[in-house]
């Protein structure tokens, strides 16, 4: 995995709530990079809704995602809504 960015974090957040988040990250990251499973990746999107309840502030931290990683977690989302009879998630990447 390539980890020569940062990932968007708030610094009101709990270890825990931390944690949460960047493993959404990682989900986001292994859906570019190889794939992901659906329902890891899903379960791992409904608990980064629980540390960021706000739509706005969800839509915030996807964008500084993705401008530092060029991943989307929308995308990734998108790809698991419309893929629903699938086990895995890949995503291709054609702008990197």
């Amino acid at each position: 995995m390539q980890d020569n960015y940062s990932y968007p974090l708030d610094e009101t957040w709990s270890q825990k709530d931390i944690v949460t988040v960047i493993d959404l990250y990682n989900a986001v990251e292994k859906a570019y990079e190889s794939s992901v499973k659906r329902d890891e990746f899903l379960q791992k999107y409904r608990s980064f809704q629980q540390v960021v309840p706000m739509k706005m502030e969800q839509k915030r931290l996807d964008k500084e995602f993705e401008t530092q990683s060029g991943y989307s977690i929308y995308q990734v989302f998108k790809q698991c809504q419309k893929d629903k009879n699938s086990e895995k998630v890949r995503i291709r990447n054609e702008r990197r």
